[in-house]
């Protein structure tokens, strides 16, 4: 890459700079996938709060964060710290972090009155996931930040969602393997492997993101993995149905690397964020990369927010009671408490070093600030960017709608027939279906390689000019 290139934003990266990046997103994801996978089933089967209440809790919380975190875009995109426009909160973002995490899951809590449980768990939740905003939207902005070069950034992202998963698979299986350590119990390895494996094809495919993409084009890799999820889904709804779960491990497990393929869809649309964020650029001057990275971050919590208010509102409507049925989980406090603050403090260390190895090459702060008027009209015109709102709702409600209720599909045979169908529906079929709609989306996008190409030289002779 010549001089002239890399003047104008083209930037070649190193793999300490991609990997240092890379770590920021397993660091977040220890915390957030303790929040997405298990906080439902502690705070029902733990804590013995009505799965309605918690419900609730979650829908507000989310759209809670849906005000916030265009707030946090904004403040963000209108200033310039001398420590880097989007760096800087990593350092400061990290340590109220890391000690919002571990105040979730006191143990004490457990021996409160029901009120003071309710509302230790509102208040608790709600700060922790304000604060994940102030260090998650400046995270994303780094990526668009560091290259303009679509190859580069191809390889950007999938080395961060890599790294993305990797905190994924330590969290879905780490966490009931630490909890059954901690109350000294036999670790139930068949429920550990299930939690986890369908993150492992992220290790096969994202690093062979761009050889897969010459070969199969962005849409028709998009169609292929999505393909592939759908079989795995119905194997998983055919085996719970009709034949029992314990006897079909191997094949079980099979289908649950099948529907992770498909999942991981929701990993690959960060890298159309940067994307969105050049057209942006390329129509107005500007390129706001919190704004979209904090629109990007509403939409997926709104996936994230649905799933987990609908979930055990439903569950609970069909006649699973997660605080009666039998745990699919330890139910010891201390012991959430301590696998908690383990992730949540290796988090922090990992979050540094992100600060530490990602490097700012393109930022621009606006000549008058961000207003919500501005981003909403943004918003309006951005065709591309309400596409990948729309398909990021879609693909993380698919993901996350199934992450608290996978803990219990291998022991599918220990409950009535109703929590089964309850089981079955939130595991296999609501995914599937969700899966198709994004499918659909996907093919209404239209920012080919060939047009960012168009769009990117054109951004490149003006900046000549």
């Amino acid at each position: 890459m010549s001089t002239t290139n890399e003047s104008n934003g083209f930037y070649k990266l190193s793999w300490i700079q991609r990997i240092g990046f890379g770590s920021g997103d397993l660091a977040q994801n220890l915390i957030f996938q303790t929040v997405a996978t298990y906080l439902m089933i502690y705070l029902t089967t733990v804590l013995k709060i009505n799965a309605a209440f918690v419900s609730g809790l979650i829908l507000t919380v989310r759209l809670i964060d849906c005000f916030w975190s265009p707030v946090v875009g904004r403040y963000i995109d209108n200033r310039n710290p001398k420590l880097g426009k989007y760096r800087t909160y990593l350092l400061y973002g990290g340590i109220p972090l890391t000690v919002a995490a571990c105040l979730l899951m006191l143990p004490q809590a457990a021996t409160w009155s029901m009120p003071m449980k309710m509302t230790y768990a509102a208040l608790s939740y709600t700060v922790l996931s304000m604060i994940y905003s102030v260090v998650n939207i400046p995270y994303g902005s780094i990526m668009a930040s560091m290259t303009r070069d679509n190859d580069e950034v191809l390889i950007l992202t999938s080395t961060r969602m890599v790294c993305a998963n990797l905190g994924q698979i330590i969290v879905q299986a780490g966490f009931p393997i630490g909890l059954a350590m901690c109350v000294h119990a036999a670790i139930d390895w068949n429920q550990a492997t299930f939690m986890a494996i369908g993150t492992i094809p992220a290790f096969i495919i994202l690093p062979s993101m761009p050889m897969l993409k010459r070969m199969l084009g962005k849409k028709g890799l998009y169609y292929t993995l999505l393909a592939i999820g759908l079989v795995g889904f119905a194997v998983l709804f055919v085996i719970g149905k009709f034949f029992d779960v314990g006897s079909y491990n191997a094949l079980v497990q099979t289908a649950k690397v099948m529907t992770g393929v498909g999942l991981l869809v929701g990993s690959l649309m960060w890298a159309l964020v940067p994307e969105v964020i050049t057209e942006a650029e390329y129509r107005t001057g500007n390129r706001p990369a919190a704004t979209v990275n904090a629109l990007a971050g509403v939409a997926f919590k709104a996936g994230f927010s649905i799933a987990g208010w609908i979930t055990p509102l439903v569950m609970g409507w069909i006649g699973f009671n997660f605080a009666s049925e039998e745990s699919a989980l330890a139910t010891d406090p201390m012991a959430w408490f301590t696998v908690t603050c383990v992730f949540a403090i290796v988090g922090f260390f990992l979050l540094m070093l992100c600060f530490k190895g990602s490097k700012e090459n393109i930022t621009t702060t606006p000549e008058k600030p961000v207003s919500y008027g501005e981003m909403w009209q943004e918003f309006k015109a951005n065709k591309c960017l309400q596409l990948v709102l729309s398909i990021f709702v879609v693909v993380f409600l698919a993901s996350f709608i199934s992450a608290p209720v996978n803990a219990y599909y291998p022991k599918l045979a220990n409950y009535s027939d109703i929590a089964q169908n309850a089981i079955l529906l939130f595991t296999t079929i609501i995914p599937a279906i969700l899966l198709v709609i994004v499918g659909y989306l996907i093919y209404k996008y239209p920012l080919t390689d060939e047009r960012l190409d168009e769009i990117n030289r054109e951004i490149e002779a003006r900046a000549k000019a």
